[in-house]
């Protein structure tokens, strides 16, 4: 194999350090502040059967609980004194509870219970944007990182896609209300990122309009076939 001259080997290095796909793993947060961490709602089977093979979404109920698991234990690992939010929206997990017979209301509140994080049940985009500007006694306490684990398009975080509806959203948060956000709620050079599919191809460009700062989100779908490690699907790119 030729070897790359050694110019030419740094730049590749830099390029792959700075990277939004390696910005997780990457970042530096204040020592003190509030992570801010969304779970969406998944879909229902009797909905999702509906599609064809391949097609599908969600055939596992914690798609967006273990990947929200796994970065609370990443942050903890970095700083076991963070304050950590874990928002979760409620009504999908309480529908799913009862298609699949378990309660999967108390095993989410185990993961906040093993990792003692502060979790926060949600039923609106708008209980999402009070808790970003009055959470936490916002005055002193900023937001340091922010990120969405969940169904998204490239104008909204949709929380309960074909869960209330088939192929459709209920509970959201549009780009349109992005601007009740209060940009002082974050602390300078905050880390966001949006896992959901879409995001980068309109509501991260709004998000930096309204406060200030990028957010890392696709163009093109997400792939959460293995939710340990969400990556993106064949074709698709980060951008801020």
């Amino acid at each position: 194999m030729p070897r790359l001259p050694l110019l030419a080997f740094a730049a590749l290095l830099l390029a792959a350090i700075f990277s939004p796909a390696s910005a997780q793993a990457q970042a530096q947060f204040p020592s003190n502040g509030e992570h801010l961490i969304i779970s969406g709602g998944v879909a229902l089977r009797k909905w999702e059967n509906l599609r064809a093979p391949g097609t599908q979404h969600d055939r596992w109920w914690g798609n967006f609980i273990r990947p929200a698991r796994v970065r609370i234990q990443q942050i903890q690992k970095q700083n076991p004194n963070a304050l950590i939010t874990w928002m979760v929206y409620r009504n999908a997990y309480t529908m799913r509870s009862a298609e699949d017979q378990r309660d999967l209301i108390a095993l989410v509140e185990s993961v906040r219970d093993a990792y003692r994080v502060r979790l926060v049940w949600f039923n609106s985009g708008d209980q999402v944007i009070s808790h970003i500007n009055n959470g936490q006694n916002r005055s002193r306490t900023k937001i340091v990182s922010f990120e969405y684990y969940g169904h998204s398009n490239k104008y909204c975080f949709m929380f309960d896609y074909s869960s209330a509806i088939y192929g459709a959203s209920k509970g959201y948060l549009h780009q349109r209300d992005l601007s009740k956000i209060s940009s002082r709620a974050f602390a300078k050079g905050a880390f966001v990122k949006s896992w959901g599919c879409h995001t980068g191809e309109s509501m991260s460009g709004e998000w930096r309009r309204v406060t200030g700062l990028p957010m890392i989100g696709a163009i093109g779908k997400t792939d959460y076939t293995d939710p340990v490690n969400v990556s993106l699907s064949p074709g698709s790119r980060w951008t801020n």
